[in-house]
C-alpha cells in the first residue's frame, strides 16, 4: 500500500500529474482542485490509494487524508468505483460530501456526472451510517484560487468528467461572466461546480 508519494512535481495532465519518487516518476490521478494547487518543479506531498485492477495500477492522490479516506469510504457503496468516487471529490468536497448525506441532499449528489436520481437516493441510503457528521472545517467547498488559465483547467475537468467537447465550451462561456465578476483570481473549484449545474440544466 502506498500511503502518499512526496517529490518534485515532473509533470501535469488534465486529470493526473507525475511526482518523481527516488528517480522514479509515479502518475497519480487527482482531482482538478488538487491539480490546481501543484506547479511542476515545485515540491508536492500527496496521500494516495492504491487501486489495484486485474489489469492495472492505478494511484489516485489527494490534497489531505480526510479527501483520501472519503474516496475510499465512497468505493464501499455498491456501484462506486474509483473513477465515480473521484468525481464526486471533484464537484463536493468532503465536508460537502457528508453535509449533503447527513441532510438527504439528493440534489447535491445528482450535480455528480454519472449519478441519477435514483443512484443518489440509493447513495444516501448506503452511505448515511459510514461517512459521518460535517466536521465544519472545510468552509466553502473546493476554494482554491488559480491565478491563470481557469479556462484550460475547466474545460480539460469537464473533458475529464466525461463530457463531450461541445457541452465543456458552452458550460465554459457559461460561468465566464461568474469567473470575471469575482474579485481576485477565479476559484476553478467553484467554477466547475457552477458548470456541472448548468450542464445538468441542459441535459
Amino acid at each position: 500500500m502506498i500511503a502518499f508519494v512526496s517529490g518534485s512535481v515532473a509533470a501535469l495532465a488534465p486529470d493526473a500529474a507525475v511526482v518523481e519518487v527516488g528517480g522514479v516518476g509515479m502518475a497519480v490521478q487527482c482531482t482538478p482542485n488538487t491539480l490546481s494547487t501543484l506547479r511542476v518543479g515545485q515540491q508536492a506531498k500527496l496521500a494516495t490509494s492504491l487501486v489495484v485492477r486485474e489489469d492495472s495500477l492505478t494511484l489516485y492522490g489527494f490534497a489531505d487524508d480526510d479527501e483520501k479516506q472519503t474516496f475510499e469510504l465512497l468505493q464501499t457503496a455498491s456501484g462506486v468505483g474509483p473513477r465515480l468516487a473521484q468525481a464526486m471529490l471533484a464537484v463536493h468536497s468532503p465536508d460537502a460530501l457528508r453535509r449533503a448525506v447527513s441532510t438527504g441532499d439528493e440534489k447535491a449528489l445528482t450535480a455528480v456526472p454519472g449519478i441519477g436520481k435514483k443512484g443518489a437516493q440509493k447513495l444516501l441510503l448506503e452511505l448515511k451510517d459510514r461517512l459521518g457528521e460535517p466536521l465544519g472545517t472545510g468552509g466553502p467547498a473546493l476554494g482554491t484560487a488559480v491565478t491563470s488559465g481557469w479556462r484550460d483547467q475547466l474545460h480539460a475537468a469537464l473533458i475529464g468528467l466525461g463530457y463531450a467537447t461541445r457541452e465543456a465550451d458552452e458550460a465554459v462561456t457559461a460561468v465566464t461572466p461568474q469567473a470575471e465578476a469575482a474579485e481576485g483570481a477565479p476559484q476553478v473549484g467553484q467554477l466547475l461546480k457552477a458548470a456541472l449545474q448548468t450542464l445538468n440544466r441542459t441535459r
